[in-house]
């Protein structure tokens, strides 16, 4: 039976459930290759980056599961998931991982918005008379 790591990773408002497996380097984000997922070649490479940064590219299969947010959050996310999950399968990754800025969780999130304000920070125009 080969071994499954499980990891998670958050960004923003997602989470994202990472489980590796040693194989040919399948990569599905909930139910569907992550080709299709994301469909640029930037959003695919940042998704990818953990296993190049932990010299992997093509040693385990990943299964995604990705909730809530949007792009960018979901991406950071399932980065974190996987850097974390290539942690348990190599712990000496830890240095390249950590070099690479991938084992650092991204805690900012949207400021909520203040009462008598039309936003967080912004303020209504100021009226001398």
């Amino acid at each position: 039976m080969s071994e499954s790591f499980i990891a998670t990773g958050r960004r923003k408002t997602s989470t994202a459930s990472v489980t590796l497996k040693p194989g040919s380097g399948d990569i599905t984000i909930n139910k569907r290759p992550f080709e299709e997922y994301f469909g640029t070649l930037t959003l695919q490479n940042q998704v990818l980056q953990p296993f190049e940064v932990a010299n992997c590219m093509k040693q385990y299969d990943a299964n995604i599961s990705a909730k809530g947010g949007g792009v960018t959050g979901q991406i950071g996310a399932i980065q974190l998931g996987i850097a974390r999950a290539l942690l348990l399968t190599n712990p000496e990754l830890r240095e390249d991982l950590k070099a690479a800025n991938l084992l650092s969780r991204d805690a900012r999130k949207k400021e909520r918005k203040k009462a008598g304000q039309p936003g967080a920070r912004k303020r209504f125009q100021f009226s001398k008379r």
